[in-house]
């Protein structure tokens, strides 16, 4: 997710403890190079950076006599381009006399950086932190102020950013908003920018927050605020700040499963710029025209993702994906796969150790392999042939919810092109995500209520919900220790069905085409005294049969994709509805108990 944090001083003193503390405070974000620059009145800018962990870096590059009135630090959570010193930031521009580092995505980076290089500008990395510093650079060479500069260069990066960026030879620091956080601190004696409270809190809590579009200018004691639309001057007073270290680290939520919840949104509108400007894309798709055979190779929360994709390939692209489990993959296919097949590899760490088992078969049939995955520089992009980062940031929770919605959305971004279709489509998918969200989280308390004594029920879908059932159910599995078993809502009758008793709970997932087979289903367990909740657009059917309904807002987008989407947009409620049975039965769900985020062991 990176972090940056930056510092102006009224006199010369020892940044390294404080840029060395800011950086153990935005380490929770996530983030696998680090790198600080103090930046002199006079003279060459101070940069030292490396991949690797902030104590890690800071000893090996002795951060702590690093000396100044000004400086700038980084953790990089990579996107474009791998874990490297190269790549690390903060990025020098061509001269050495600025210097800037950035937090988000700038999804347009690689048609910028041949924009510069053709410009004679020097480009070291492939990191679009650097194209932050050389946008700016193209503009304060022609003459413009740094602020008019800033501003001008926002037009050339495309995607949700912040940046803060110094000169050599002044006395300030400049900042920008747009799409990601940014947060001021200021005391008589300094003036800090953070991309969260955590970093600036032990300084100082008279705080400022800032909006997107703006601009602030910091110097020791002092900002200004300036608006990107029209250069105008903002007017805000700063405000102090009460929140505790934890409470800031989950941005005002309880739980950092909730908050990852709530940025579902945002990271979906990420991974959606950069699927359009990424120029892994074609190969990508290029890789899966010329194959035999495509197989989606997954575990657990990434399995369901690719369950559903598979199903979107079919329905969009009129072309088979073979979903897998990966410690299946070896005895089910290893014999029978070759050079004309090929896998797409679905993980959230790029590092289970049951997904690496199942590319090392591939590799040995000379399989295609092909990397959907969270983690750039883990194992799975090194040994993909081609990959995607899916752009969630650090996930911090143990049960994946961000990152589950980026792949499903990956997987119909790539259907849909696959088959032909025009994607615009799903650009409204952030939006009707956060309505998702706001509607249905009201709905939710008294389907809690319904399930309370309940150790055993059932989430049940067909079609295009059914891999939703089965990630539905693995969430309530994994936070309220409660067994839930998801399954296809037709095989409930081949046994299952005798489970039903008086008040038996049976959670319904209903694609709007599907909800005629459904009533049958809804019915055979009514009709046994069961509790049946549906989910799924509004429609009288479902009300008239079911005893609770939680409606997901109607979606405007064409016929053919309604289905597709209420299929991406129903795992929502299911999340919520798990985090809040978690807390009803005084868990933690954040870090449920035998788990591990990342599973590197057979």
């Amino acid at each position: 997710m990176c972090g940056i944090f930056g510092i102006v001083t009224k006199e010369i003193q020892n940044l390294g403890p404080i840029l060395v503390g800011a950086g153990e405070r935005l380490s929770y974000r996530g983030y696998d190079t680090v790198g600080a620059a103090t930046i002199p009145q006079e003279g060459v800018i101070d940069l030292r950076k490396d991949a690797g962990k902030i104590q890690e870096i800071a000893e090996k590059y002795n951060f702590q006599d690093m000396s100044g009135d000004r400086a700038i630090l980084q953790l990089r959570w990579a996107t474009f381009g791998a874990p490297s010193q190269i790549n690390s930031q903060p990025h020098l521009d061509s001269d050495g006399d600025l210097v800037g580092a950035h937090n988000g995505n700038v999804v347009n980076n690689v048609e910028l950086r041949e924009q510069f290089a053709a410009e004679g500008m020097i480009v070291r990395s492939e990191n679009d932190g650097e194209s932050c510093v050389h946008a700016v650079e193209r503009y304060h060479d022609q003459g413009f102020e740094m602020v008019e500069a800033i501003r001008m260069a926002t037009r050339d990066l495309e995607g949700d950013y912040s940046f803060v960026i110094g000169k050599v030879g002044e006395d300030r620091l400049y900042a920008i908003k747009k799409g990601s956080g940014l947060v001021a601190g200021i005391t008589e004696d300094l003036t800090c920018i953070g991309s969260d409270l955590p970093s600036i809190l032990p300084i100082t809590r008279n705080i400022l927050r800032l909006n997107d579009g703006e601009i602030i200018t910091i110097w020791a004691g002092g900002y200004e605020i300036t608006s990107v639309e029209d250069g105008s001057i903002i007017k805000r007073e700063p405000e102090i700040a009460d929140d505790s270290m934890e409470a800031a680290q989950k941005g005002g939520f309880d739980h950092f499963m909730l908050k990852e919840i709530h940025e579902q949104s945002q990271v979906a509108g990420e991974l959606l710029h950069m699927l359009d400007n990424s120029p892994d894309l074609n190969p990508f798709l290029d890789k899966l025209a010329g194959a035999r055979n495509i197989y989606l190779i997954a575990c657990g929360t990434s399995y369901h993702a690719g369950l559903l994709g598979s199903v979107y390939f079919n329905q969009f692209a009129g072309r088979a994906a073979i979903p897998v489990l990966a410690p299946q993959f070896t005895a089910q296919y290893g014999s029978s796969v070759g050079p004309e097949d090929v896998g797409i590899f679905i993980s959230q760490s790029g590092e289970t150790k049951d997904v690496l088992n199942a590319i090392k078969t591939a590799k040995e049939q000379g399989m295609g392999i092909l990397g959907l995955v969270n983690v750039v520089g883990s194992t799975l992009t090194l040994v993909s042939e081609v990959y995607l980062p899916l752009t969630c940031g650090y996930e911090i929770s143990v049960p994946a919810t961000k990152t589950y919605s980026n792949q499903v959305l990956a997987l119909l971004y790539l259907a849909l092109r696959y088959g032909g279709y025009n994607t615009d489509a799903l650009n409204d998918i952030p939006k009707i995500m956060d309505r998702t969200l706001e509607e249905v989280s009201g709905q939710i308390d008294r389907v809690v209520n319904k399930l309370t004594g309940w150790n055993d029920l059932y989430i049940l879908g067909y079609g295009l919900t059914y891999p939703v059932a089965l990630e539905g159910a693995l969430k309530l599995k994994e936070i309220t220790y409660t067994h839930c078993e998801g399954m296809l809502s037709t095989e409930f009758k081949h046994g299952p069905l005798s489970a039903v008793s008086d008040g038996y709970p049976v959670i319904f997932t209903v694609g709007p085409d599907d909800i005629p087979l459904i009533v049958s289903g809804i019915n055979e367990v009514t009709c046994r005294g069961g509790h049946v909740i549906a989910i799924g657009f509004q429609d009288s059917r479902l009300e008239g049969n079911a005893h609770e309904t939680i409606i997901i807002p109607e979606v405007d987008v064409p016929e053919e994709l309604r289905s597709a989407i209420l299929a991406l947009l129903s795992v929502i409620p299911l999340q919520i509805l798990s985090y809040r049975c978690s807390l009803s039965r005084g868990y933690d769900p954040d870090f449920p108990r035998n788990l591990s985020k990342t599973l590197t062991v057979d």
